[in-house]
C-alpha cells in the first residue's frame, strides 16, 4: 500500500500559479503511476493529469493542457502539479491518486487505488 498527502492549495487570483505537491510513503513509489483529480461543489470527480511510473508520460484533460504541468521526483517520492494561468472555473479540491494499473492514463477514477486527502484551490475572479 502506498500513503498519499496533498499539499499546495490555497487563494490565488485568476492569471496566477499555484504549485501542488503530494507525498507518498509505504511501498516503492516507483512502482505507481500517478494522477491528479479535481472536485468541484456539485460536481463528479475528474481527471486533471497523469504520468507514468517512470515520468516519460503525460497525460493531461482537455481543460488543462498548455497551463499545468504534471512532474514527479521518485527520489523523494513526490509528486507535483504546477498550475499556472489559474481560471475560476480551475477552483477544487484537487486529489493526487496512485494506481498500478497500466491504464492509469485513461484518467478514469475507478482505474487509481489511493488516494489523497485534497488540497482546497480557489481562484478568485
Amino acid at each position: 500500500q502506498v500513503q498519499l498527502v496533498d499539499s499546495g492549495g490555497g487563494l490565488v487570483q485568476a492569471g496566477g500559479s499555484l504549485r501542488l505537491s503530494c507525498a507518498a510513503s509505504g511501498r516503492t513509489f516507483s512502482s505507481y503511476a500517478m494522477g491528479w483529480f479535481r472536485q468541484a461543489p456539485g460536481k463528479e470527480r475528474e481527471f486533471v493529469a497523469a504520468i507514468s511510473w517512470g515520468g516519460g508520460n503525460r497525460w493531461y484533460a482537455d481543460s488543462v493542457k498548455g497551463r499545468f504541468t504534471i512532474s514527479r521526483d521518485n527520489a523523494k517520492n513526490t509528486v507535483y502539479l504546477q498550475m499556472n494561468s489559474l481560471k475560476p472555473e480551475d477552483t477544487a479540491v484537487y486529489y493526487c491518486a496512485a494506481t498500478e494499473s497500466g491504464t492509469y492514463y485513461r484518467g478514469l477514477v475507478k482505474d487509481y487505488d489511493y488516494w489523497g486527502q485534497g488540497t482546497q484551490v480557489t481562484v478568485s475572479s
